[in-house]
Order: structure tokens, then sequence, then C-alpha cells
């Protein structure tokens, strides 16, 4: 799942992520919806909304770019504990 704590964090599953995790992988990055919206190109406030709902789902692709924006500065143990708890 991961590497070590100074490497960025690879997780192979990120169709596995629930939508809690989702949102707290956000918040424990620090990010508001907003945020995350100045940070991603074409990628509107409302798409993390259903997201983090489970009323729809991104791209594998967008998916990606959003895990490794989160995970950026998250210890592996973070990572780990939010995905696979929640």
């Amino acid at each position: 799942m991961a590497t070590d704590d100074s490497n960025p964090v690879d997780y192979a599953d990120i169709d596995d992520i629930s939508p809690a995790a989702w949102r707290l992988l956000r918040v424990a990055a620090g990010y508001e919806q907003r945020g995350v919206e100045r940070e991603v190109d074409d990628l509107m406030q409302a798409h993390l909304s259903m997201l983090e709902n489970g009323t729809r789902g991104l791209s594998q692709s967008r998916r990606q770019v959003l895990f490794e924006l989160y995970t950026a500065d998250l210890s592996r143990a973070q990572v780990e504990a939010l995905v696979t708890n929640f």
C-alpha cells in the first residue's frame, strides 16, 4: 500500500476508497473543497461533493490526481488508517 513515511504513498486500489475516506483524506490534508477546486484544473466543488457523498464517482485518473494531492503531506500511517477504517 505504501512505501515509507519519506516517500509518497502509493495505494493501488483507489477504487476501494469509500466516500467517507475521500472526505477524511481531504480534511486531513488541510483542504476545503474550494481549495481543491483551485489546485486541480477542471475539477469543481460539486464533483468533490458527489464523490464524498457516494452519489457519483470520478474517473480513475481524476481520483488518482486527488489521491496524490491529498496524500502528499500525509504519513503512510495516516493514509492507511483513513483508507482501511472508513
